[in-house]
């Protein structure tokens, strides 16, 4: 038989719609089991590549890849940030303050740790969280010495909107338990920071000026936030440089901070993978025994092919070329199917929350407060490549049966 006439027979005992035989239901259901298994993992993975996605290029890109910090505060930072810059893997080094404190407003309090930026001129570009707002926000702040800005879970926790008036109440550490133990300050709301992420939970920024006399250093700074190249490094980034500078400083760094959720993101991404390429092999696993019994179902068409002249090597094709077909049309649909969901699944997340009045996602949990998405051409080709391959090697077994039959005794036992 010719490879044409073999991928045409495969293709009717897989295929031939409107036939009502039992090989093209059953392959029917194999292709179908395959196709839903494909689409749940293309759109699972690429819900977890958007988590990953947005803890990178999202969440770390609004904090400090490490923080330096001096036990007594930090008078001569210019200094420091130049010998800083000069390390190859430094890309960036900007003041900070950093305190405790109480933010009122009327009867509403609310408690978080306060930080000092500095801000830059107009034309120059913001870093860190300051780059989440908007040009309009960041002039206001800029403009007013008392301006305040706050995530959008505090400002709402405090009832908070643009333009009030808002008290700091910070502990001193010099004479703690008399009468001026506590330092305040009045700001007033100059912005509010949604960047739909944890951040919002926890964000409260003032000028570095303010903050370094409600902090009680008098000018000094305590420390410097430093963006590197390596983000993955920086345990040994942050312990060199320590190592370099005089008693009295030490480091932090983001995997201090958001480390465990970075790690737990990529464990449950890996956990998810293999339990959705398990439904994978469990529709390979159907892919066999529907193809069995299409044999025994096939085994009068099979004896006359061989009684034609087809060869057992031409029988066992036919039903590795019918594993190939059902792989094919299951990955191709499959994929296609799990694309679009993955597309659609933010869009549909979204209108579900609003009619229900409802938020799944909530920072106070999440790292983000949406469903992010970021589907990866290498996860579709994988994930399909790996899928059309147990396929076909799940025809083999059936293909082999096939080719084993012999043609007189089943021509005897449908005579008989």
């Amino acid at each position: 038989m010719t490879s044409g006439e073999l991928v045409r027979v495969a293709w009717r005992y897989s295929f031939a719609f409107g036939k009502g035989h039992l090989s093209t239901f059953l392959s029917m259901l194999s292709t179908l089991g395959l196709i839903l298994a494909i689409t749940l993992l293309i759109t699972v993975l690429s819900v977890m590549n958007g988590f990953d996605k947005e803890m990178r290029e999202r969440i770390l890109s609004l904090v400090p890849h490490v923080s330096l910090l001096s036990y007594q505060g930090l008078e001569d930072w210019p200094t420091m940030a130049q010998h800083l810059l000069q390390q190859p893997e430094v890309l960036t080094a900007q003041p900070f303050v950093q305190f405790d404190a109480l933010f009122l407003r009327g009867n509403e309090i609310e408690t978080t740790r306060g930080l000092g930026l500095a801000v830059g001129a107009t034309a120059e570009p913001q870093q860190g969280l300051l780059a989440a707002l908007n040009a309009t926000e960041l002039e206001r702040f800029r403009q007013d010495p008392n301006g305040l800005i706050l995530g959008r879970a505090v400002a709402e926790n405090l009832s908070a909107q643009v333009g009030d008036s808002l008290t700091v109440i910070a502990p001193s550490l010099e004479r703690p338990g008399s009468a001026q133990s506590a330092r305040f300050a009045t700001t007033t709301l100059s912005a509010i920071l949604d960047t739909g992420t944890e951040l919002d939970q926890i964000t409260a920024i003032v000028h570095i000026e303010q903050a370094s006399e409600i902090a009680g250093l008098h000018g000094a700074v305590s420390g410097l936030q430093l963006s590197v190249s390596d983000i993955f490094s920086v345990t040994r980034i942050a312990w060199e440089l320590v190592q370099e500078l005089p008693p009295g400083f030490y480091a932090s760094n983001w995997m201090q901070t958001h480390g465990n959720l970075y790690a737990a993101i990529q464990l449950s991404r890996d956990l998810v993978s293999i339990l959705l390429f398990s439904i994978i092999g469990v529709a390979a696993f159907n892919v066999v025994s529907s193809l069995v019994l299409v044999v025994f179902d096939k085994q009068g068409d099979i004896a006359i092919l061989r009684t034609l002249g087809a060869s057992s090597t031409d029988i066992a094709w036919i039903f590795v070329l019918q594993g190939g077909l059902i792989g094919l049309v299951g990955v191709a649909v499959g994929c296609t199917l799990g694309v679009l969901s993955s597309l659609l699944v933010p869009s549909a997340v979204a209108a579900l929350e609003h009619l229900l009045n409802l938020r799944f996602l909530s920072t106070d949990v999440y790292p983000v407060s949406f469903l992010p998405v970021d589907v990866l051409a290498s996860d579709v080709l994988i994930v399909g490549g790996v899928a059309f391959a147990m396929c076909v090697l799940a025809a083999i077994y059936p293909a082999r049966r096939a080719a084993g039959l012999a043609p007189a005794q089943i021509l005897n036992q449908e005579i008989s």
